[in-house]
């Protein structure tokens, strides 16, 4: 009779509607990947195939989960991070083991790890200043609990167009060259903050004098008082040619001779010992003045820029789409923590679910094969975004429905039976 047949559907069904449930159950699961029942059936072994084989039911052959791509949704959360295509995260748990993951739902422990829900620790390469990847396997992200240290200026840009309408302002019977409280004296000005080697701030400003037609003197004073004096007479730090076009200057010295490129000025520390706030020399910064211009509209700074900062506290840490972790610093500055690899499978199906969101490598999976996030056929990340689960409710539901009329339909197989093999009993 064909009682097996009946039972194994029921099984079957059964097995199949705890696999739609489950898939139900993670609909809202970050990273969690719906699986699939596949069935096989089943017949008896004969030596022979004469046409008359009646199969004995059905199996599960496997559950096979589908990696298919998840809905990326937006979060607040700047740790938060999305696989867009290919990858896993790698995942070391307490025991050493490396795990996979598509759930980016990270956040950093007491030690400045970052880790999972679970507390596994997320999985990185260290890098260099510009973000190149060093030598050495992937170890767990640790975010830096340390300021970055200042750097002292040593470069200085000037993007200035001074007015060629302008009178000469210098007068080879005053007193002095300049007065740097007399405007009468000078024609302009603009200021820039500078940084010493401890990272203080030092306020510079630059004066600009006319002297003749196309020539210009450039003064400096730190913290208002002369970079460089003769005696009681400021002297200017350099002497500007503009063609007559009005171009990119010529720099030249007090005594007339070309200066050698790049211009370099002191910035020399006070000699009062009593400044509490006194400081450092800044030594040899180099200007670039290429950018100066003299043209007939009013004075106007466009660009003053320096290369230094002051030293400052870790703020914010973020992740960018190639997998790069940056820490940003209050000075304005960031630095690149560690790069973020993905690893692939040739047969992602083959990985051992783990729960927890985490996968294991098996024999079946295969290898683990590691890149940089967008290399190869590696997806890219979107930080503050995590992937949904790739579960279709409605799918689900409609599976649902299918799986339990089969399973009433077993069950009827068996019901059937039983009647048939009833009124074998009741024969006489």
């Amino acid at each position: 009779m064909g009682f097996q047949q009946g039972v194994s559907g029921l099984n079957a069904s059964a097995k199949n509607l705890s696999v739609i449930g489950n898939n139900v159950a993670n609909a809202s699961t970050v990273g969690a990947k719906a699986s699939r029942a596949e069935f096989a059936d089943v017949y008896a072994r004969s030596s022979g195939a004469d046409g008359t084989n009646i199969g004995l039911g059905t199996q599960v052959a496997t559950v096979a989960q589908q990696f298919r791509q998840g809905n990326v949704s937006m979060t607040d959360n700047p740790l938060d991070v999305a696989i867009n295509g290919n990858g896993f995260f790698q995942m070391q748990d307490s025991n050493g083991t490396t795990l996979y993951s598509r759930n980016g739902q990270f956040q950093v422990d007491r030690s400045g790890y970052v880790v999972n829900a679970s507390g596994e620790k997320l999985l990185g390469r260290a890098v260099n200043a510009e973000g190149s990847l060093l030598a050495g396997p992937a170890t767990p992200v640790q975010v830096p609990t340390a300021g970055i240290a200042p750097s002292q200026t040593t470069e200085v840009s000037l993007e200035i167009n001074l007015d060629a309408r302008d009178e000469a302002t210098y007068s080879e019977t005053a007193d002095v060259s300049i007065d740097f409280t007399d405007d009468k004296t000078y024609n302009d000005a603009t200021s820039q903050t500078l940084y010493d080697s401890k990272g203080q701030a030092v306020s510079v400003t630059y004066y600009f004098q006319k002297t003749d037609s196309n020539v210009w003197n450039m003064y400096a004073t730190i913290d208002g008082s002369p970079v460089e004096v003769d005696g009681d007479n400021p002297v200017p730090q350099a002497v500007l040619r503009f063609p007559d076009d009005g171009t990119s200057p010529t720099i030249y010295n007090l005594d007339g001779s070309e200066t050698t490129l790049p211009l370099k000025i002191t910035f020399p520390a006070p000699t009062d010992e009593t400044v509490s706030d006194a400081w450092n020399e800044i030594t040899d910064v180099e200007f670039d003045l290429g950018n100066m211009t003299q043209f007939g509209s009013v004075f106007g700074p466009t660009d003053v820029s320096q290369d230094g900062f002051p030293p400052g506290r870790l703020t914010s840490v973020s992740i960018g789409s190639d997998g790069t972790f940056m820490a940003s610093y209050s000075s304005g500055q960031s630095s690149p923590i560690a790069r973020v690899e993905l690893a692939i499978f040739r047969n992602s199906q083959g990985l051992q679910p783990l729960g927890g969101n985490v996968w294991a490598g098996t024999y079946d999976s295969g290898d683990a094969i590691l890149g940089v996030p967008g290399g190869g056929n590696l997806g890219l990340l979107e930080s503050k975004s995590v992937e949904e689960s790739n579960v279709d409710l409605t799918n689900e539901l409609v599976s649902m429905m299918v799986a339990q009329r089969i399973y009433q339909a077993n069950a009827q197989t068996i019901k059937t039976e039983d009647s048939v093999m009833q009124t074998l009993v009741s024969l006489r």
